[in-house]
């Protein structure tokens, strides 16, 4: 039984040392120009920090190059593959075979990762892409775990495979879209997507009796959302995915807040571990439980378990979290025992609030007793985010540390 990778995402070089600090194995990041995600992309310093620190924890950075390249990007490709290869990442993310050619000579001591973009759906391909210089391949989402485990079964001993195993689900294959570069003039196989598939439609049929005339579908007051997928998650399939010897399990997710990050890597890690230890007395539920706390979708498996799947769909078209939301983190604390918290939403005296403490699954429960001000030092009753004090300070009754994430409950 091979215990797999677990695969984070880091949008910024805070969102990296949350999620090394949750449990990740790695983490996955962009670079300004040539990933698919443009917007949350780091720059060189905030990059080369995170190879550093992920190097000292002796874990792990992947960066993805992943653009279908236009030769005019050439220059500047060969320019950041060398650049990312001087400063040490441990792998880059590739689509386009133009790229793979220009990495394998510009940047020879990184591994090479082919994208889920780039479609792999069988063990042709992955021999293909292995005999062209992949070390690892990320398998298309559309595949189940037999047609996964095929794969698994009968690769090149080289290989690695990954696959995504929680997080938002592309509308169109494997995010070969282009309804964003129609519709919104933003292109997303150059990493700028606008998420036209989560929008609201109004659909309108011409009546068969009243030629030209349209007429209105049923629909609610905010339209329909006939494109929005749920989100995939994967938690109860672990030991599916520990018998098919996947090798690493990748969150989606450059985007999302430092909450979201800590709460679904923090659930995933004592899944994996809990599992690994004791396989018979494993209960996915009380994983669910934690992840349930930053859902922002419903969730569903996708194809993994059925390629017949329909139930994939969002057509509520909602974004929620009814029960928690974001409160702060940690930033330091005093030997008084007071913490000093970076909010995140507003807190009040009676708060209800969660701790959430990288090595043990259930939070520290605890209620807002006293809030100090930061600058003054003085006590007040509630202190809001967008305002001059950003921070509060307060007692936590357990030990805490720098990014300690800290959760809401709402009344």
């Amino acid at each position: 039984m091979k215990k797999p990778e677990l695969l984070a995402p880091a949008g910024s070089y805070e969102k990296a040392k949350i999620a090394f600090l949750y449990g990740a194995d790695a983490v996955y990041a962009g670079t300004t120009k040539l990933s698919l995600r443009t917007r949350t992309s780091m720059e060189f310093d905030d990059l080369v920090n995170t190879v550093k620190l992920a190097h000292s924890l002796n874990k792990k950075v992947y960066v993805a190059m992943n653009i279908y390249a236009r030769d005019s990007e050439y220059d500047l490709i060969k320019e950041e593959a060398k650049y990312l290869d001087e400063i040490g990442v441990d792998g880059i993310i590739i689509s386009d075979g133009g790229v793979v050619d220009v990495v394998k000579e510009y940047a020879p001591n990184s591994e090479i990762h082919i994208s889920t973009q780039a479609n792999v759906n069988s063990l042709h391909t992955c021999n293909f892409w292995y005999r062209n210089g992949a070390s690892r391949v990320i398998l298309a989402r559309e595949l189940s775990k037999e047609e996964i485990k095929y794969i698994t079964d009968n690769k090149s001993n080289g290989l690695d495979i990954e696959i995504f195993v929680h997080g938002a689900i592309c509308y169109s294959y494997s995010g070969r879209c282009y309804m964003s570069d129609y519709m919104a003039g933003r292109i997303a196989n150059h990493g700028d997507c606008a998420q036209p598939c989560r929008w609201a439609y109004n659909i309108y049929a011409e009546e068969v009796n009243k030629p030209g005339e349209l007429m209105p579908l049923e629909y609610d007051e905010r339209g329909i959302y006939i494109f929005s997928s749920k989100d995939l998650c994967l938690i109860k399939d672990i030991p599916t995915l520990f018998d098919i010897n996947v090798d690493s399990l990748k969150i989606e997710g450059r985007l999302k807040t430092e909450f979201y990050l800590a709460n679904v890597v923090h659930a995933y890690r004592h899944a994996i571990d809990d599992y690994e230890k004791d396989p018979s007395g494993w209960d996915y539920n009380k994983y669910f439980k934690e992840l349930d706390k930053a859902r922002t979708r419903g969730t569903c498996d996708f194809y993994f378990n059925d390629k017949y799947n329909k139930d994939t769909q969002d057509f509520s078209g909602k974004q929620y979290n009814p029960d928690y939301e974001f409160a702060g983190v940690v930033l330091s604390t005093d030997i008084q025992g007071i913490s000093t918290i970076e909010i995140r939403n507003k807190l009040s005296l009676g708060d209800k609030l969660e701790i959430m403490l990288p090595n043990k699954l259930e939070p520290v429960e605890m209620i807002i007793e006293k809030l100090y001000s930061y600058e003054e030092d003085s006590e007040i009753e509630t202190v809001n985010p967008g305002v001059k004090e950003q921070k509060v300070k307060f007692k936590i009754p357990c030990e805490v540390k720098d990014g300690y994430i800290i959760r809401k409950k709402k009344s």
